[in-house]
């Protein structure tokens, strides 16, 4: 188990070192990450295959599902989307259910069936709050574009108004000095 706690403080580790990296991940250090991930997955593999029983059931469970959620969590910094945040959290949710579900192999009757119920209900817990979290960034994205087309249909609203009101001011002037005004109300208001 504990070369399993060290593939999470490495998962961990990894994740920290590149959370909120500003910058594109080339092929070579998605390809380093990759195999990274791929070695711990076999340690970790090599480490289980010692263990009799269901403990190395569970060890297994724990090993592959950190693998997944590293991998989840490097595409995600290969392309930060709602999607791939929603992908982690089910890769995050899916690794604790396996591990619990693995777990509740060591129990019988009742408490089994109990114990297999809270493994469920807290993955479709995950899952249904990863899917409310992406359907929410897509429904704030949407509105801020229609606050945004809003903005920019108001202030050329008001733009237009100020030059009919401007323009409308160089009615009590003729010819040239009209001319010159409503030509400096165009400029003003950015009319052409």
């Amino acid at each position: 188990m504990i070369s399993i706690t060290r593939l999470k403080v490495a998962a961990v580790a990894v994740t920290l070192a590149f959370a909120g990296s500003a910058f594109a991940m080339t092929k070579a250090e998605i390809k380093a990450e990759k195999s990274a991930i791929a070695s711990q997955l076999g340690a970790a593999s090599t480490q289980c295959k010692t263990l009799k029983a269901n403990a190395k059931d569970i060890c297994m469970a724990e090993a592959k599902g950190a693998s997944k959620v590293a991998r989840a969590e490097l595409e995600e910094r290969q392309s930060s989307t709602p999607k791939t945040r929603y992908n982690t959290r089910v890769a995050k949710a899916q690794s604790i259910y396996d591990v619990a579900r693995e777990k509740c192999d060591d129990l019988a009757g009742n408490v089994k069936d109990v114990c297999v119920k809270d493994a469920k209900a807290v993955l479709v817990t995950g899952k249904a709050n990863a899917k409310s979290d992406m359907k929410a960034v897509d429904a704030r994205e949407v509105a801020n574009e229609k606050v945004s087309a809003a903005r920019k249909d108001a202030t050329e609203d008001k733009r237009d108004a100020n030059y009919a009101a401007a323009a409308e001011r160089c009615d009590k002037f003729s010819g040239e000095v009209k001319n010159r005004c409503v030509a400096d109300a165009k400029a003003s208001f950015g009319v052409k």
